[in-house]
């Protein structure tokens, strides 16, 4: 597949949907050589990776369950479920942290910026070696007694956890905007 087609093709695939296998060490490293190759201006580097694989997917996700009840006593079943369960579903999770320098002279949102690009060439990185995976965030992603948990320093902050593995099933195309109806010209 050419690089259009490529582009076109990535889906997100639910991560409900991925299963076994994910990628191996080798095609993780590989997934993330392409992702380092964002935009970064003033090579700052301002992220970095955080595996989640093996048992620690299911430690995590006890832990959302424990931090869900003390947040929400009263919360059903079903949700401190969903919480549990929330890292089980893929086989591979990277957690894209951002690691942003304050008072630097490229600005924190651009900082924030390249790490979304690191984000989106992870999803295509996958695609390209035929796995699926999705970018979720959820209340985990913000909140204090997690991240901290998860390791991340004071100006840190999770853009996004991407589920990797193989989709059970194909993933269905949805409606997308066309570009012609979000482009407009200058005319100055």
């Amino acid at each position: 597949m050419d690089l259009m087609q490529a582009l076109h093709h990535r889906r997100s695939t639910p991560s409900r949907l991925l299963t076994e296998p994910g990628p191996d060490p080798g095609q993780l490293l590989q997934i993330l050589g392409c992702a380092v190759r964002a935009p970064d201006h003033g090579k700052l580097t301002p992220w970095r990776f955080l595996s989640i694989r093996g048992p620690s997917r299911q430690r995590l996700g006890n832990l959302l369950a424990e931090r869900s009840l003390a947040l929400n006593a009263g919360a059903p079943a079903a949700v401190i479920e969903k919480d549990r369960q929330r890292f089980n579903q893929a086989p591979v999770v990277v957690a894209v942290i951002a690691c942003l320098r304050p008072g630097h002279k490229v600005p924190e949102q651009e900082q924030l910026l390249s790490g979304g690009a690191v984000c989106l060439l992870l999803l295509q990185a996958a695609d390209a070696l035929g796995f699926g995976a999705q970018w979720l965030t959820s209340w985990a992603a913000y909140d204090p007694v997690i991240t901290g948990r998860l390791g991340l320093a004071e100006h840190e902050r999770v853009l996004g956890f991407i589920h990797i593995g193989t989709a059970k099933e194909p993933t269905i195309e949805r409606e997308r905007p066309q570009p012609e109806s979000l482009l407009t010209e200058l005319q100055l």
